[in-house]
């Protein structure tokens, strides 16, 4: 009782942890799409226990309906339902991400491990994620589904328990659908639910997410080369950049354009933080944002950047940000026109900039 009565309240708590302040129609007989009608570090730790133990708490079912039901089908059942995407990103996970960005309202990213879907990131509003919805008021999820502070998987002769503290109670809760756990990012500022991430056990293990306690093995994802490293952080970016512009539209804000320059910088400033282990927005070598946009003869009336490090992936990197007063106010500023996104490794850096109009 005590543990659901403290997740239903919003935590008031900033996450500044891990990252810094941020400166200055799909036919109707498809049931995935809708009618029309954003710090902490992900650092989970990860404990052996020989104490971890199954709860006997039962999980709801899956739905009947929506995206949770492509886990586990092909690429051939995917694409009938959704089509070609656009792009496939890699990523260090072992699956790859099949990108729709066609439509930013009906933005989502599959992931397909061994020619199956394994994850689903959904943050556009106009798509199935039964039984929730994107927008949907914290409290209504809080009241209809079991969130408990322990998730236990038992898989293959292993053990695995997620523990979860208050923020990500209250933050990104996690609920089990049948064989499916589905990771619920909260838009603090809002109250509603921002995006989903749809996972399968396999999945959820390799990413940890959270605290974790095991029994057994640990399932780790692969080890990427320096050629693979380089495609993961292209995928990020684009992820970024993509996602960066779902939330804008949501917030009737006009989308970005790339800058290449500008993505320089900031891959730059990520690399730089990453070589050095320094975390922040001046740079020992290249000073701050103004002095490494000036040595890069970018052009702007003004200017900003957001910085992250250690997260999972770009979408949980977005999420944070969003959820980051300092950072949230750079992604949803109206001036801003153009955006380069630098990633290297687990660092991550925006610049926006407004140009001139022309």
């Amino acid at each position: 009782m005590k543990a659901l009565l403290r997740i239903l309240v919003l935590s008031a708590v900033f996450l500044t942890i891990g990252f810094y302040a941020s400166i200055n129609d799909k036919p109707k007989d498809k049931v995935l799409i809708k009618e029309d009608h954003t710090s902490e570090m992900q650092q989970s730790g990860v404990q052996e226990n020989p104490d971890t133990k199954p709860s006997n708490k039962t999980a709801s079912e899956l739905p009947k309906q929506g995206l949770a039901l492509l886990i586990g089908k092909d690429i051939a059942s995917l694409e009938n339902e959704l089509g070609k995407p656009a792009r496939i990103d890699e990523t260090l996970y072992g699956y790859q991400w099949y990108i729709y960005n066609q439509d930013y309202k009906r933005y989502l990213q599959i992931g397909v491990e061994n020619q199956q879907v394994v994850t689903i990131y959904a943050i556009g509003e106009n798509l199935d994620v039964a039984p929730f919805e994107i927008g949907q008021p914290v409290e209504e999820i809080f009241n209809t589904q079991f969130i408990d502070t322990n998730i236990n998987i038992d898989l293959n002769g292993n053990s695995y328990r997620f523990e979860l503290n208050d923020t990500d109670l209250n933050l990104r809760p996690i609920v089990q659908l049948g064989n499916v756990y589905v990771q619920l990012y909260i838009d603090k500022f809002t109250g509603n639910l921002s995006s989903v991430r749809f996972l399968n056990a396999d999945t959820l293990i390799k990413q940890r997410p959270y605290e974790l306690v095991y029994t057994g093995q640990l399932i780790e994802p692969p080890t990427p080369d320096e050629t693979k490293w380089k495609e993961i952080e292209r995928g990020n970016e684009q992820e970024i950049f993509d996602l960066t512009n779902v939330l804008r539209i949501r917030h009737k804000l006009k989308p970005l354009k790339w800058d290449t320059p500008t993505a320089e910088v900031a891959f730059g400033h990520s690399k730089d933080m990453s070589d050095n282990n320094d975390f922040s927005h001046t740079s020992k070598k290249f000073g701050d944002l103004s002095n490494r946009l000036k040595t890069a003869k970018v052009a702007y009336q003004s200017a900003g950047e957001n910085i992250a490090a250690n997260y999972t992936d770009g979408p949980a990197v977005v999420e944070g940000w969003l959820n980051s007063k300092g950072h949230r106010d750079s992604l949803l500023n109206k001036d801003y026109t153009h955006l380069g996104v630098g990633v290297y490794k687990k660092y991550y850096t925006q610049n926006f900039i407004q140009k001139a109009e022309q």
